[in-house]
């Protein structure tokens, strides 16, 4: 499989298939494809279908295969934003936010990912379940705004506002911690809890949560008319 990324800040990652290659996705993300190109829809078992419900996913998978000659299909995002290619491996899989998986190539597994920590789960900007990308191949991920990465040694950490983890090595932990002084949670504007990540391993973060978009684009939509 080929690829390539164009158009942002509303991105679409077109791939080149092989004859018999196969494209995985799960929200109907697909945008145009040459008409070679078989679509089918399963769960996958039923246990992964139901993991992927609760990761943010839908139940079902399409499977996009190149019949008879190559074929191209393109994904777009959802968000303004970027998209970024993860190459997955067995000694390298990756923990995406929630909703954040665009497409893969075959190999590649979608899961749910529990944290170990409940505080983070439930505190931590992403909700107790993440998902996790595992397997073998090139998978396709959104990130809601610009995407900048940062590569944390062992031990070191990096304090991130809600929402705003995009993806991590699956090596990373997450844990949260309050905000420090009455007046800072009153009037600080940044809540009550961030999100702290530890090396080692990447972490990309997002410098536009889709939910920070919605709050930021309220005020003009509740006029009271």
């Amino acid at each position: 499989m080929e690829y390539r990324i164009i158009g942002e800040p509303m991105p679409v990652v077109e791939c080149r298939l092989a004859p018999g290659e196969s494209m995985m996705t799960e929200r109907g993300s697909m945008c145009w494809m040459s008409p070679n190109l078989r679509m089918e829809t399963g769960a996958g078992g039923l246990g992964k279908a139901f993991g992927r419900m609760f990761a943010g996913e839908s139940l079902f998978l399409n499977r996009y295969t190149a019949q008879g000659g190559s074929g191209m299909i393109a994904f777009a995002s959802s968000f303004p934003g970027s998209i970024r290619a993860l190459s997955i491996s067995p000694d390298r899989p990756m923990v995406v936010q929630k909703a954040g998986f665009l497409a893969s190539e075959e190999g590649v597994e979608l899961s749910v990912f529990f944290q170990k920590k409940l505080g983070a789960g439930f505190f931590g900007g992403e909700g107790f379940i993440l998902q996790k990308l595992s397997g073998c191949g090139t998978a396709f991920v959104e990130v809601d705004g610009f995407a900048v990465e940062y590569d944390l040694a062992p031990g070191q950490q990096i304090v991130v506002d809600t929402g705003n983890l995009a993806m991590m090595d699956a090596t990373c932990s997450i844990d949260i911690q309050s905000v420090k002084g009455v007046k800072n949670v009153l009037f600080g504007g940044e809540g009550l809890f961030n999100t702290v990540i530890t090396g080692p391993g990447k972490v990309v973060l997002q410098t536009m949560p889709v939910n920070n978009f919605a709050a930021a684009m309220a005020p003009f939509f509740n006029t009271g008319n």
